[in-house]
């Protein structure tokens, strides 16, 4: 059974579902969920065993390889679909500790661009990538939703691991060069979505108003879901968004914000160890602006970040996370 297939059964927890299963169970009291576009999970998912292996071969484009959903879903040997992993690749990003840590490369991919629930480590700082492992470990980075099973997986295996492999795998991914992989498009609609693994995924032939959200999705489900690192995304933003965004950050907005320039580059590429803006996920952007307004995301530079946020509206990070997204990485 794979996303299409649950989809259509109008179930959820396929097999990948089983990868996140540290995530904490929602309870029936917990409150609305905060930006539930951003932070995507499915409170009614119910827990079941991974299917059994149709060993049915999948393939992707220009690949030659052929693959078993087993296999595909194999956090210890991520599917390497474009010989992005070589002989030098770190044990640790390959195929990790077995049965302890999940291989880097699974959730972020063998070449670093990583998805919508997670972040793309392609081409960071390796110190910024240690620091953030670190500040998972040390109780000063967490998600405003618990639920959301990546974010949640995220802080068990940066506290299961050491700083040996995250000094390896960090300096692993800080050689990757980021590609552009999130086609920005300014709309009045979006397709209606369900939530899969941390994602959302667009139901087929729908459409439903926009409105003051960012909508991203994979632009090709099947090879998405056969976890195919060359796949990239889409994602709906707001008409007018981009150039309400660009007014907020490069000239801070009339006071209302700080310029992100500053910190992060004239063309938001970065500057030192600051990490690069420019063409990452907007739903990544979104939930960490989000998570730093609300107190749930600490770290040295956590202070000058407050004080950027502090007077946002969700309507500001929208515009903000539409315009610093759709900007060439």
């Amino acid at each position: 059974m794979n996303l299409r297939h649950c989809l259509a059964a109008g179930a959820f927890a396929c097999a990948a579902v089983a990868l996140y299963s540290q995530a904490p169970p929602a309870a029936s009291s917990a409150p609305a969920t905060p930006l539930p576009w951003a932070f995507p999970f499915d409170p009614n998912a119910p827990k079941q065993a991974p299917p059994p292996d149709d060993k049915e071969l999948r393939h992707v484009p220009n690949s030659s390889r052929a693959l078993t959903q087993k296999q595909i879903l194999d956090g210890f040997n991520p599917p390497d679909w474009h010989q992005d992993f070589t002989q030098s690749t770190p044990e640790i990003v390959a195929h990790g500790r077995p049965q302890d840590i999940r291989a880097c490369g699974y959730c972020h991919l063998p070449n670093g661009q990583g998805r919508p629930e997670n972040a793309s480590l392609a081409g960071l700082p390796a110190a910024y990538i240690a620091a953030q492992v670190s500040d998972y470990r040390n109780g000063l980075r967490k998600s405003s939703e618990p639920n959301m099973g990546p974010p949640a997986a995220m802080l068990k295996l940066a506290q299961a691991s050491n700083d040996a492999e995250v000094k390896t795998a960090a300096e692993y991914f800080s050689k990757l060069k980021y590609k552009p992989w999130i086609k920005v498009v300014e709309s009045k609609t979006a397709p209606k979505t369900r939530v899969a693994t941390g994602m959302l995924v667009a139901l087929e032939g729908t459409s439903e108003p926009l409105g003051q959200r960012i909508v991203e999705t994979a632009q090709s489900l099947e090879a998405t879901e056969n976890r195919d690192d060359a796949s990239p995304f889409v994602a709906y933003v707001p008409v007018g968004s981009i150039k309400k965004g660009e007014a907020l950050v490069t000239t801070g907005g009339s006071g209302k914000t700080l310029r992100c320039s500053i910190c992060h580059g004239t063309d938001l590429k970065g500057l030192g160890n600051v990490p690069f803006l420019a063409g990452r996920s907007p739903s990544y952007l979104i939930r960490q602006l989000y998570d730093i307004k609300t107190g749930n995301r600490h770290g040295p530079w956590s202070p000058l970040m407050k004080e950027a946020v502090a007077n946002l509206t969700t309507e500001d990070m929208v515009n903000i996370a539409a315009y610093v997204s759709s900007r060439t990485p």
